[in-house]
């Protein structure tokens, strides 16, 4: 179990619904604030900005090692540079950004890219760290974000099970007690069949920590069902319009869709109950409605047990409609008036 902003995550919990500004600003401080709104309307718990510069995170080189793969769908042949470029949050967006979210009632936390950022997250008071997929091997940032005592989120996109344990122990080492471990792949959009959910418990039980998923399909399909696999926090990037356009809109959500999540992402985790199979308390008025042998026509001592009198009708109450082949052909004991239950001791 973690706690972010006074609300625990967990197994027993509703999800945790985590809204990713990233590069969805548009280099706009009025659009950023604007989608902080639009997330808090939208009843999710907490905004993610991620903190870097172009130059914490690379060099401004084109050779190719440099560039974006020529086939990628959104990015394709960009510098690294020139992407971080448009896609940074500038540094001094992040305490009013903060300041928003927390007068909304959000949590307002980051992903650092480097110990800078890490600096500058602790004076704004972060209350949480998330580590990238692609820094999953940089251990030593790892082990900074978690000796800040903080709880850490860690992203597994292109991990193996070994990165993903060095990672946990690093950060175990470091001293961090409340760690969660997201499921991930990274690629931008994600092809909802590279999701393998069905890993969720594996990711779960290799780890022993929190686990949830950092989505980047379209909709909200994939995270409904993380949910049913375990997934206690769900982090998905947001926009205000994908017609926008922007470096993650076209795997964004919008804010009908984000609210969308939050009411059927804890729907999902309602709906996951209990290991039994038997009837709900709510059903109980419906077991009355069951159907039964009937008596559907007046009829007098001595007469015969026909299908004309005796039916398999609602309510229940009398006896269950496979007796109707022993009871056919018997004899009424007695008078019995129309709408009576059927019972052996009245034949």
């Amino acid at each position: 179990m973690i706690s972010i902003g006074g609300r625990a995550i967990g197994p027993g919990q509703p999800p945790y619904v985590v809204a990713e500004l990233s590069g969805n600003h548009n280099g706009s401080l009025r659009r950023a604030l604007d989608i902080v709104d639009a997330v808090a309307v939208a009843g999710a718990h907490a905004v993610k900005l991620q903190t870097y510069t172009p130059d914490t995170l690379t060099i401004d080189c084109d050779a190719p090692p440099f560039r974006v793969g020529d086939g990628h769908e959104l990015w394709g042949g960009e510098s690294l540079y020139r992407l971080f470029e448009r896609a940074h949050t500038p540094w001094e967006w992040h305490e009013p950004i903060f300041e928003r979210a927390r007068e909304l009632g959000l949590a307002a936390f980051s992903a650092p890219f480097d110990p800078t950022a890490v600096e500058l997250l602790e004076k704004l008071g972060a209350p949480a760290y998330k580590i990238a997929s692609s820094e999953i091997v940089d251990l030593p940032l790892i082990r900074l974000a978690a000796g800040t005592g903080k709880p850490l989120i860690i992203s597994t996109g292109m991990a193996t099970v070994a990165e993903i344990e060095a990672a946990v122990s690093a950060a175990r080492e470091a001293g961090c007690t409340q760690l969660a471990v997201l499921s991930c792949t990274a690629s931008y959009p994600a092809a909802p069949s590279e999701s393998n959910l069905r890993a969720l418990p594996l990711l779960a039980a290799v780890t022993g920590e929190v686990v949830g998923l950092s989505d980047h399909t379209p909709g909200i399909g994939a995270a409904l069902a993380a949910v049913a696999l375990g997934a206690c926090l769900i982090e998905k990037h947001v926009t205000l319009s994908r017609d926008d356009g922007g470096v993650d809109a076209a795997f964004s959500l919008e804010p009908a869709e984000l609210a969308a999540l939050v009411v059927e992402s804890e729907r999902a985790w309602q709906s996951l109950g209990e290991v039994a199979i038997g009837p709900r308390p709510s059903e109980r008025e419906g077991l009355r409605f069951r159907r039964s042998l009937y008596v559907v026509r007046d009829v007098r001592a001595g007469e015969p047990v026909t299908p004309e009198n005796v039916r398999s009708i609602r309510p229940a109450g009398g006896l269950p409609p496979d007796a109707a082949g022993q009871v056919m052909g018997r004899r009424f004991t007695r008078d019995v008036p129309f709408g009576t239950p059927l019972s052996w001791d009245l034949i």
